[in-house]
């Protein structure tokens, strides 16, 4: 009756140990799929910025096309999209609902331009303020138009965010260090008696050690694998309700979210089991009865 007893108090400490330290992993991957996500959410709209290129009113398309080209090779460019005069008119008189060219003699107000989106490393106030210089040096180009105060309050937003992001997964390892600590010294402590005796009959210590780090490392696989599960899952079901999900967690995103949880639960219960079983080893008999 009595083994039954302690078998039965050996399985509910597993399974505590298993959902407690299944909490902590979740958390933290939480942290590490949120901070990625982010990173990744602020590339694509940097790159997703446009400046837009008035061209001069002798630029044909086909001029424009040319240097389209050319400025597709420069290395903060990501793409261009010429828009003729004709396509402008269009797109202005569908806009406004009537044709401008009906007020000016069937003179067309618009020029050739060229929308450019640049690299997501360039997307900064500097480098917006560079490229625009290089630009307006070219013959063909009149001015070039952007939102600067948006870029200006998307870096700036952008780096709140990961600052926050920063705190939040510093705090929240020292939580997971603190609970997983406690949780394994609970376990070891219920077995300090056993420890101790192995210990006078001449055990090493790292004899004594392994069955409890095997039991731990046990705990964080278990634990890991339920964690990535979770999340996983509500990675899928995400997706299914917002497809834009899809473009920022993208497959490498969730590997490293996997592997960083995989990672800590291997770690975080190792090094606690090493320190907790071996504060008990260092422990006097007269100190096990408190």
């Amino acid at each position: 009756m009595k083994k039954k007893r302690n078998m039965f108090f050996r399985r509910m400490q597993w399974f505590t140990s298993c959902i407690s330290t299944t909490l902590v992993l979740l958390l933290l991957g939480l942290v590490v799929l949120f901070g990625l996500s982010a990173r990744e959410l602020s590339k694509s709209v940097r790159e997703n910025l446009t400046i837009t290129l008035l061209l001069d009113d002798d630029v044909e398309t086909p001029q424009a096309d040319t240097l389209a080209l050319r400025l597709q090779m420069e290395p903060y460019v990501r793409s261009t999209t010429v828009i003729s005069s004709e396509q402008a008119l269009k797109e202005e008189s569908e806009r406004m609902g009537t044709d401008p060219t009906e007020f000016l003699g069937g003179e067309n107000p618009y020029t050739a331009s060229i929308e450019m989106t640049v690299a997501a490393d360039y997307a900064c106030t500097d480098s917006l303020i560079w490229i625009s210089k290089q630009l307006r040096n070219m013959w063909q180009v009149t001015d070039v138009v952007y939102q600067r105060e948006l870029v200006d309050n998307l870096n700036r937003t952008l780096q709140q965010v990961t600052i926050v992001l920063a705190a939040l997964a510093l705090l929240l390892m020292i939580i997971s260090v603190v609970l997983i600590n406690n949780t394994v010294r609970l376990s070891v402590y219920a077995r300090r008696f056993t420890i101790h005796t192995m210990r006078l009959v001449g055990a090493s210590w790292g004899f004594i050690r392994w069955p409890f780090i095997k039991r731990s490392l046990g705990i964080g696989l278990t634990a890991a694998i339920i964690a990535d599960a979770l999340l996983l899952g509500g990675i899928y079901w995400a997706t299914q309700q917002d497809a834009f999900v899809a473009t920022i967690v993208t497959p490498q995103i969730i590997a490293i979210m996997a592997a960083s949880v995989l990672v800590a639960g291997f770690l975080l219960t190792f090094i606690c089991t090493w320190f907790s079983v071996g504060h008990f080893l260092r422990m006097k008999e007269a100190e096990m009865y408190r």
